[in-house]
């Protein structure tokens, strides 16, 4: 991907309030993080670059360090375990608008249970659980729009 491609996309996410956007290719992942101050963050690859506006022309770049994977993480209080969104994305709790969905509140889930689907740029993409307990609370409404790391379940460990 070309510089002149990511500052469009850039721009797209400032013109749009888009914090987060990730695409994936066959040899290449760029994952893109707006903070607070309007500063983007890149990652393509295993190298992550963190893209500051300039006062002249060009965006300059920074080595920062890598971004951790998206793993379910234990909240503080409950010891209850998020099952958060790896992208973002519209959240399906089900197949087809005429399935059932995948987990409702009580089900039992492992590391390889299919909890919903997101779809990003047309393609759906199964979420698996990756964490072996009972569901005990869906975070998200069917067909809303999720964050990446946001929260969508909550699994009691077993």
């Amino acid at each position: 991907m070309e510089l002149k491609d990511i500052k469009a996309i850039i721009d797209l996410m400032k013109k749009n309030s888009i914090t987060e956007f990730e695409l994936e290719e066959k040899d290449s992942k760029l994952r893109l993080k707006r903070g607070l101050s309007g500063v983007a963050s890149a990652a393509q690859g295993d190298d992550l670059l963190q893209m500051v506006p300039a006062p002249v022309a060009a965006p300059l770049a920074l080595p920062i360090a890598p971004v951790a994977a998206m793993a379910p993480s234990p909240t503080v209080n409950s010891g209850e375990i998020d099952i958060k969104s790896p992208m973002i994305g519209t959240f399906y709790r089900s197949p087809s608008p005429e399935s059932a969905s995948y987990v409702e509140v009580g089900t039992e889930v492992n590391a390889d249970t299919v909890v919903s689907i997101i779809e990003a740029m047309k393609v759906m993409n199964e979420i698996k659980a990756e964490v072996k307990g009972v569901i005990t609370q869906i975070l998200v409404e069917n067909g809303k729009p999720v964050e990446f790391g946001q929260p969508m379940f909550k699994v009691r460990p077993s």
